[in-house]
């Protein structure tokens, strides 16, 4: 702004002096009289300007132009006002200009028109205290808050002194810029001015406290000054400070002194005190509110009502948000976004497009708070077809330029995995600010385009625009998509560099690291923050469980558990996949009651946690009772029931589930179907199997993926169909991939089919697959034919591509502790007893249940002999001695093996439980093997 410091200040005293004192006067019209309409005015304003009887004094005209521009002030009128003006600057000789300049000003502070305020405020010669307040208040009202407070600097320096009116306007300022100190000072200039008890300027300076963090100072003032005046804005500022501030239930007792002490209560009360119930908790205090609002005589007002809107969804209660907007007799634009916002925030998204429709039917013309609740609706309910609707309507109504609205479209086009149309939407925008870009990238990284999402991070580099957290979290994503641990370190390194390491980074870096299997990378992250959230605590515990370190990740929420920092649902996801990795019913079973007592409820994600781990620990029957216990079952538990079942061989239970899951309209998908069809698989079901398999694809519509394709070869192989399988792979639509060739050659090695096997294993090669499991199948099929040759050329082509052999290794859990066992493992500390007990229980097997080692199955070229103490060395082997070794006798173990248990173990572990009289639970890679007298729950198919 250019400020004229030359001028010379007009006193107060030369606006009043001229005004008129002559009856004159009295002919005008009495604007005041009675309300007045805008065009009304216009008409005797053309009146005093074209009848020739009006008298030619400049009096009346000048009265006439300032009742005329302050309605137009007061009805925001700005293109009556700009004609006002010009008819004025045409005869402005005629009047007090500095008077009309003045009510100029003004006007044009009102209608948001700032830089014709500030034209004329600069070319006027003298100025009036009443010339600097409307400038002050001009900037204030279009948030030029340093513009306003520099006025008042320049005022104070060209020697005006403030009036009463001045300080609330230059509070607001400081308030807005966090100018606590300016304020306090103004605060002090006030009192010595003899300003300081005024009402209105008290309550500025209630509010400017608030805004400035100082409650303290703000209750202060209202206690000394303004407790006893009974006021009622001092009583609404002070509850809408503390309401401001969080201090809901500190305002809410206020609202109850302000109704005790007999303080008049009016609709700005209201409001600020059903604000102060917007939480769960204080859902009982807001009803009582409304209750006293139905009481009372302003119970029509559409801004109390509104406020009842926003109350009751905030907590939830979207019956009782409902009941009150249908009874609105009047309801404005902000009533319907309200409930919309409120919808929108509570996740029934249907039901706001629906209410949507309906302001559109009553009337009601959306605006871009509508449009921007509608397309994020719309985005989070994945329902692309509406969002697009929308935004053709924005585009209609010529508002989808607005950079909000564009940035909702951005995120709804991403939600809906309609990555063109985010990307077109992105590129259109006229204006674009960091959430663009932020919004841009996660879109981008969300939908796995990856490169795309950094060549955005380059052009904000190259353009030197600001990088948020939000930004670099999501490239962290595209990081972890791409598995590319040089550019998670290239990240890491400019987060550090940039100062960017906020809790919410450090977090994400640990769990980026994880996804790369960089555990030692996210282990020193980890352990680098000082205040450790929830989401630090879970991250590392789940990356701990997806790199294979179950154990650790059950050492960490043991650690959790020590600190003040409290578990939420995610975390105990990932411990009780933890607990299910291990099949650690005992330590299953403690998570399980440490969520009950934390009071978290048996549904959702946690349910489905608990029935997976229960049955991955070897208790379906466990399992099926959460699952029972559920009432809102969801897809995602029906189907980990129905793989429950299928894991311990409960075949005909699973298709049992899930006809009764079709039943109540809950429709499969495509995991459900792998599911059905691993239970087939595993249970001997042909003719079922390959009935599930054509009704997921006719009757459902769903694709199958490699994985079913691999289901029905494996049931069809199990079953000895070996020509039929082969024939399903060579007419199958899409490439067999190696898990189909696998699970074909599997078959013919349990069946012996050589000239199948031969031709498969060559398919298999071919693959150049990087699953070491398939070279070693390939490699088990060669050897057992004695083709040693073929054996090691196996093996050095593994060798050339970086690949080796998994090493069997099974566990047990005796005692609260886990104990861990490699292939003819020596590094037990009770070693030499464990091979003791298993030598003499070996051979009670021999005498009493006719065992004999089956060496035929050692794909070795060596003595029988040394084939015989391979089979005797096994992991299941030695992890079964232990527990032989250590508890009682009949106690059932529980053993875990991270490969498929082979026909001589499954054959000495089923002499076993015969023999000791002990029920044996192994799990191993394929499914779970319940051992008792004698038998094996899988029917010696598996």
């Amino acid at each position: 702004m250019r400020y004229l410091s030359h001028l010379r200040p007009c006193t107060t005293t030369m606006l009043t002096s001229t005004l008129p004192s002559n009856s004159s006067i009295t002919a005008l019209p009495n604007f005041s009289h009675k309300p007045i309409s805008l065009k009304d005015s216009f008409q005797s304003l053309t009146h005093f300007f074209t009848d020739p009887s009006f008298p030619t004094t400049r009096f009346p005209l000048q009265q006439a132009y300032s009742q005329a521009l302050d309605l137009c002030a007061s009805q925001k009128a700005l293109s009556q006002g700009q004609q006002l003006h010009a008819r004025f600057l045409k005869t402005q000789n005629s009047f007090d200009t500095v008077f009309l300049d003045t009510k100029f000003v003004h006007l044009y502070g009102k209608c948001g028109s700032f830089l014709d305020a500030e034209r004329v405020f600069d070319e006027m010669t003298e100025r009036t205290i009443f010339t600097w307040n409307a400038m002050i208040g001009a900037s204030v009202s279009s948030r030029r808050y340093l513009e306003a407070i520099e006025l008042y600097k320049e005022m104070r320096g060209l020697g005006v002194s403030p009036d009463a009116f001045t300080f609330p306007c230059v509070l607001k300022a400081c308030g807005a810029l966090n100018e606590r100190r300016l304020g306090h000072e103004i605060h002090g200039f006030a009192i010595k001015c003899g300003y300081g008890a005024f009402v209105f300027v008290c309550n500025a300076l209630i509010a400017m406290y608030a805004k400035c963090g100082d409650l303290g100072g703000a209750r202060m003032l209202f206690d000394s000054v303004l407790l006893e005046k009974e006021d009622p804005v001092s009583w609404n500022s002070i509850i809408s400070a503390h309401v401001s501030e969080g201090q809901c239930f500190e305002a809410l007792s206020l609202f109850r002194s302000m109704r005790e002490v007999g303080v008049e209560i009016n609709s700005y009360t209201f409001v600020s005190a059903l604000q102060a119930c917007e939480d769960p908790a204080f859902i009982k205090m807001g009803r009582g509110i409304h209750a006293v609002i139905l009481k009372s005589n302003i119970f029509t007002d559409v801004y109390v009502s509104n406020a009842l809107i926003a109350m009751y969804t905030k907590c939830g209660q979207i019956g009782d948000a409902e009941r009150v907007f249908k009874s609105m007799l009047y309801k404005d634009c902000v009533s319907w976004n309200t409930l919309l916002s409120g919808m929108v925030q509570n996740d029934l998204y249907s039901d706001a497009l629906n209410y949507f429709r309906d302001m559109q039917d009553s009337g009601q013309k959306p605006d871009q708070v509508s449009v921007i609740n509608m397309i994020a609706a719309s985005g989070r309910a994945g329902n692309l077809l509406t969002g697009m609707e929308v935004h053709a309507y924005a585009i209609r109504n010529g508002i989808d330029s607005n950079m909000h609205i564009g940035n909702t479209l951005i995120d709804m086009y991403g939600k809906c995995y309609c990555v063109k149309y985010m990307g077109k939407a992105f590129e259109y925008m006229p204006e674009k600010d960091l959430v663009s870009w932020t919004t841009i990238i996660a879109g981008y990284a969300q939908n796995e385009c990856h490169l795309e999402a950094f060549n955005l991070l380059r052009r904000v580099h190259i353009e030197r625009m600001d990088v948020d957290p939000m930004m670099i979290g999501s490239i962290l994503m595209a990081c972890g998509g791409l598995k590319s641990e040089k550019l998670i370190k290239e990240i890491h390194g400019y987060v550090l560099r940039r100062g960017l390491a906020d809790i919410l980074i450090q977090n994400a870096i640990v769990n980026v690291y994880g996804e790369v299997t960089l555990i030692d990378y996210a282990r020193h992250m980890f352990e680098s923050i000082n205040s450790k959230d929830i989401v630090s605590w879970t991250s590392m515990i789940t990356c701990c469980v997806h790199n294979g370190l179950p154990i650790e990740a059950l050492e960490l929420f043991h650690s959790l558990k020590k600190t003040n920092v409290e578990p939420d649902s995610i975390t105990f996801v990932s411990i009780l996949s933890a607990a299910a990795a291990l099949s650690s019913l005992k330590k299953g079973k403690e998570i399980h009651g440490f969520l009950i007592r934390k009071g978290l409820f048996l549904e959702g994600a946690i349910a489905n946690s608990l029935v997976d781990m229960y049955a991955r620990c070897g208790t379906v029957e466990n399992a099926r009772n959460i699952f029972n216990y559920v009432k809102q079952r969801d897809l995602i538990l029906w189907t980990s029931m129905i793989n429950a079942n299928g894991m311990h061989g409960y075949g005909k239970d699973a298709i049992d589930l899930f006809n009764k899951m079709v039943d109540e309209y809950v429709l499969p998908d495509h995991i459900t179907f792998l599911a059905l069809l691993y239970a087939c698989s595993h249970s001997g079901l042909v003719v079922e199997g390959k009935r599930l398999f054509e009704k997921m694809k006719y009757e459902y519509q769903l694709e199958p993926w490699p994985e079913h394709y691999a289901c029905l070869v494996d049931l069809l192989g199990r079953s000895n169909s070996l020509e039929e399988a082969h024939h399903f792979v060579k007419n199958m639509p899409i490439e067999p991939s190696a898990e189909v060739w696998c699970a074909l050659l599997g078959a013919c090695r349990i069946h012996s089919n050589k000239e199948l096997g031969e031709v498969v294993a060559k398919k298999l090669l071919q693959l150049n697959t990087e699953n070491s499991g398939n070279y070693v199948l390939v490699s088990n099929t060669f050897a057992a034919d004695g083709r040693w040759n073929d054996v090691e050329e196996v093996r050095l082509r593994m060798k050339g591509v970086g690949l080796k052999k998994k090493p069997g290794c099974s566990w047990i859990e005796v005692e609260n502790k886990i104990h861990t066992f490699m292939a003819r493992d020596k590094s037990h500390p009770q070693r030499d007893e464990i091979y003791l007990k298993l030598d003499q229980f070996t051979k009670v097997l021999k005498e009493k249940g006719g065992y004999g080692a089956q060496t035929k199955l050692v794909l070795h070229d060596v003595c029988e002999e040394e084939k015989t103490q391979i089979l005797y060395g096994h992991s299941e082997r030695l992890a079964l001695g232990y527990g032989l070794l250590i508890t009682p006798k009949g106690t059932s173990l529980r053993i875990t093996k991270n490969l498929r248990i082979c026909d001589d173990c499954h054959t000495f572990f089923k002499i076993a439980s015969e023999v000791s009289q002990r029920t044996l639970v192994v799990r191993d890679a394929s499914r779970f093997h319940h051992f008792e007298r004698g038998l094996c729950s899988c029917g010696d198919f598996w």
